[in-house]
């Protein structure tokens, strides 16, 4: 995710993406503060923050170094005690704070621990960080598209319905585990190629290193159709048809729909002469 900008009482505080979480620039966070940069130092060299930075690596970093943190926490609060980021890193493996370079480079740091920074910095600043921090999460959160997780989830209620008839007409009894899971596969991927002109498989392969599966990339309207094809072959499975003679009726209901719904006068990845091939085989 790119880099986001927040407004924080006339500073522009950039937020970070890093270890899948937010991390707020500490840097942008004093622009307007007497002392700059030299205030996250002085908050470093705390023996409270320490502390705190501690118990937050503890809770959150499997791979913090413990004992050096001991080392640390003896010496903070002295006179002569000195503590950057890049220190605390170094020594500790820390992940809660990250110093990088660049365009947008400086300390950063987790959200939990941002939000402690500002409220050494100031009470009213950490509440207007908050504000503005939500606001941005909010709009992200309205930025996902509401109908789309919504026909995911109803396609997954429908795959129940799915599941239960292939259960109750194509499973015999005495099937093992892994038969029955074969068997599931495969219904799964008749929907596939009669919606998308491709199977599961096949899609894995040729999208390699590509997190999720076919049908977290479906678009809106393929999800509504999909979420149809799910309950129509419900019905084609109760009524006994083979594997065959319903992908041939889904895909063409598929079609159907597809072009209502994106209003093309064609969709050649649904009209796949070779769909009903592969099922067979």
């Amino acid at each position: 995710m790119k880099n986001r900008i927040i407004n924080v009482k006339g500073a522009e505080v950039t937020i970070a993406t890093r270890h899948e979480q937010d991390y707020i620039s500490l840097t942008d966070m004093v622009k307007n503060f007497d002392g700059g940069n030299a205030l996250i130092e002085q908050w470093l060299k705390n023996k409270d923050t320490v502390l705190f930075l501690g118990v937050w690596e503890q809770l959150n970093n499997p791979d913090f170094n413990s004992p050096e943190f001991e080392g640390i926490k003896n010496e903070a609060g002295r006179n002569s005690f000195f503590l950057s980021a890049k220190k605390w890193i170094a020594a500790t493996g820390a992940i809660g704070l990250h110093a990088k370079a660049g365009r947008y480079g400086g300390t950063y740091a987790h959200k939990d621990i941002a939000f402690e920074f500002g409220s050494w910095l100031s009470p009213e600043f950490k509440l207007y960080l908050i504000k503005e921090f939500q606001r941005l999460k909010d709009e992200e959160s309205r930025a996902t598209s509401l109908e789309w997780s919504f026909q995911r989830i109803l396609s997954k209620v429908n795959y129940k319905i799915h599941t239960d008839a292939i259960k109750e007409r194509l499973i015999p009894p005495l099937l093992t585990p892994a038969q029955i899971a074969i068997i599931y596969a495969s219904e799964a991927d008749l929907l596939n190629v009669a919606l998308f002109g491709i199977t599961a498989a096949q899609w894995r392969q040729a999208k390699a290193g590509q997190s999720g599966n076919i049908r977290d990339t479906a678009t809106l309207e393929q999800l509504v159709v999909l979420t149809n094809l799910e309950s129509i072959n419900a019905v084609l499975i109760h009524q006994g048809l083979p594997a065959s003679e319903r992908l041939v009726q889904l895909n063409a209901i598929a079609i159907t729909q597809m072009r209502s719904l994106v209003g093309m006068d064609s969709l050649q990845q649904l009209g796949n002469s070779s769909a009903q091939k592969r099922i067979e085989k």
